[in-house]
């Protein structure tokens, strides 16, 4: 007589675990983003719908997956950068790769105080501006060679940019999580060259009770 076995196809568990692995590194993003280091590995698998066993087996702590995080993050901002670079109007290039970098900034407010406490941390932001900064580079240089962008704008004034927009994010966030777009504007619309106009301000200014608001959840948050 014939034994047919009918183990399950590799394939198929090999898909699943990257499908499971997805949704772990997705819900970890989130609640880096919001929560920062008071996140743990059971928060992430609730999130993710997994069983903890089902994390603790692709990540033995919480560094390995901030480690992973990481580096898609990385991996996604470099492929940011290319598109920017090959986009046939160079100035519209730089202006999506900016609304990307600040939007991401914007929507990762705990993320940064993550990844300080990597071990490696310098390491990692040196291999990071290295991959990053010639396309970035030639995404700027593009920009002025049209007479888009002001001849004095460099590299570093674009991350001194990114940060200006953020620190308005983070002000803003308790009371109007998207005024930042409203600023991001007004910052590019301030190194644009001569080749452009003006982009339209879309994002209404925060209201005078927005302010007050936003102030009083910064003085809430400092005196925990």
């Amino acid at each position: 007589m014939n034994h047919v076995t009918t183990a399950p196809p590799p394939r198929r568990l090999r898909a699943d675990a990257a499908r499971n692995q997805q949704r772990i590194i997705a819900a970890a993003r989130e609640l880096f983003a919001d929560r920062g280091l008071e996140v743990t590995l059971d928060d992430v698998a609730e999130r993710a719908g997994v069983g903890v066993g089902t994390v603790y087996r692709r990540f033995a702590n919480k560094q390995e997956l901030i480690l992973e995080v990481f580096d898609q993050m990385v991996t996604e901002l470099a492929q940011a950068v290319d598109t920017a670079l090959h986009h046939s109007d160079p100035w519209q290039g730089l202006v999506d790769l900016f609304e990307y970098s600040c939007k991401h900034m914007a929507g990762n407010r705990g993320f940064g105080e993550v990844v300080l406490e990597m071990h490696d941390s310098m390491e990692r932001f040196v291999c990071m501006r290295d991959r990053i900064r010639p396309g970035m580079q030639a995404v700027i240089n593009r920009a002025k060679d049209v007479g888009a962008l002001h001849t004095d704008i460099e590299a570093g004034d674009f991350f001194a940019m990114v940060n200006m927009v953020d620190a308005v994010a983070g002000f803003a966030r308790p009371v109007n999580p998207d005024v930042w777009r409203r600023y991001m504007t007004v910052i590019l619309n301030g190194v644009r060259g001569d080749g452009v106009a003006r982009m339209p301000l879309t994002q209404p200014a925060l209201t005078e009770d927005e302010v007050d608001r936003a102030k009083e959840a910064m003085y809430a948050c400092r005196k925990r």
